[in-house]
């Protein structure tokens, strides 16, 4: 029997939203974000890079362009003005100092209660089907990251020109994690999500043989999540817990 989902909490205003590539957030996640715009709350795209290796039939200087493009008008979609690019290269993003520096600064600058990333366990299933390396190195990192931005005594040099420490994100949710306890219902937003995963249609034109369907996609992920929840729709989360240092 498939276990249930708990809702996750909404009692938060602002949330940062942190990704390896755009179209990340998109394959599965975006509904949920025009759920929470419409009820008024701000959340803010952070890109650690511009997807610039991901289109064969591009050059990366003119995907880099183009991605940019196509994220921005997907965020506008689903309620979100600020997207900002950290510019870090695509396809060979590592885990380490380096990375947490970028994302703990980020987290410093927008201040978020909740911080939401992509999936980075292993695998997308539990099994076999294998996640991405630069899924996996920004998700590991943004865990870290979230710590290191309440510390002072790390990165002390991001504190400067007002900007302090920040230890008020209450929790981290990984979407569409093959260990997710969470969920959230998209029923009224869902077809607003698809909206927002078609406008990369630079990138979803490369996908296979061209046939790709946004909204078959989304339903095959937000349907047995919806179930899980006693919705129609639905979007899982795996939830990582900060109230406590």
């Amino acid at each position: 029997m498939t276990e249930s989902l708990e809702p996750v909490t909404e009692d938060w205003q602002r949330a940062l939203v942190v990704v390896a590539h755009p179209d990340d957030l998109e394959f599965g996640g975006a509904a949920a974000v025009a759920r929470w715009t419409q009820q008024g709350k701000q959340l803010v795209y952070c890109l650690v890079t511009s997807g610039e290796a991901g289109i064969d039939g591009m050059s990366p200087q003119r995907a880099r362009v183009v991605r940019e493009a196509e994220q921005r008008e997907s965020a506008a979609l689903v309620g979100v003005d600020t997207v900002e690019f950290l510019g870090l290269p695509d396809g060979i993003l590592e885990y380490g100092v380096p990375l947490r520096r970028e994302l703990a600064a980020a987290v410093r600058r927008h201040r978020p209660e909740i911080v939401l990333t992509n999936n980075f366990r292993d695998t997308w299933d539990g099994g076999d089907t294998l996640n991405q390396a630069d899924h996996i190195a920004v998700g590991r990192a943004t865990l870290d990251a979230v710590r290191d931005a309440g510390n002072r005594w790390i990165f002390p040099e991001q504190l400067t020109d007002g900007v302090e420490p920040w230890n008020g994100v209450r929790q981290v949710w990984a979407v569409a994690s093959p260990r997710s306890a969470h969920g959230v219902d998209v029923t009224a937003t869902f077809d607003r999500g698809v909206a927002s995963l078609r406008a990369h249609e630079a990138y979803l034109s490369g996908l296979g043989d061209g046939s790709f369907d946004a909204e078959e996609f989304l339903e095959g992920l937000a349907r047995p999540a919806g179930s899980r929840l006693g919705v129609r729709y639905g979007v899982t989360f795996e939830v990582f817990h900060f109230d406590l240092w």
